[in-house]
């Protein structure tokens, strides 16, 4: 550990990242289920991967978040092609960042002694692409996955992973 440091880590996606950002794309093919659709698709692909973490069923985030989807547009009654489909898996690519979010990680820069982590169920070059995207990246010392546990949150082994892949004692991270 380096003296004197402490860790923050940050979620990424619904807290440095909107994820609302799929509203425009999803009104583009399913019109005024857009709303519904993108509520349900954010609620199960929470769902899915905190009950995958309970019962160590890992699939990546990228499953969970097709497999979310397909389950929000069966329930609002939406058909979608192969083609719509990806079309909307890609807009987590460029999801933006929440307005207060390049501030608030910047005025963080200028502490002494602070490194900060985007701690993430997504996959490593998932979460490495929307944060350069939204103009994140260089923000962070680094970017850590669960991926590499094949786990997520609130699973306690994803936050051993994180402590350990900072090199930082619990109480300082």
């Amino acid at each position: 550990m380096k003296a004197g440091n402490s860790v923050l880590a940050f979620d990424v996606y619904g807290t440095l990242i909107d994820t609302d950002g799929v509203l425009q794309a999803l009104r583009s093919v399913v019109g005024e289920k857009a709303s519904t659709v993108m509520n349900t698709w954010r609620s199960k692909q929470l769902e899915y991967t905190f009950r995958r973490g309970l019962m160590r069923r890992y699939a990546d985030f990228s499953v969970c978040t097709k497999q979310a989807l397909d389950f929000a547009c069966r329930s609002a009654q939406v058909e979608l092609t192969e083609a719509e489909i990806a079309v909307l898996l890609r807009t987590y690519d460029t999801l933006p960042a929440y307005p207060d979010a390049t501030s608030g990680l910047l005025e963080l820069s200028g502490i002494p002694n602070i490194r900060k982590y985007a701690f993430s169920n997504g996959l490593k070059a998932d979460v490495e692409k929307v944060l350069k995207n939204a103009g994140l990246i260089d923000c962070f010392d680094g970017v850590i996955s669960v991926d590499e546990v094949k786990s997520f949150k609130p699973d306690p082994v994803v936050y051993r992973h994180l402590i350990s892949s900072v090199d930082s004692p619990a109480e300082r991270t």
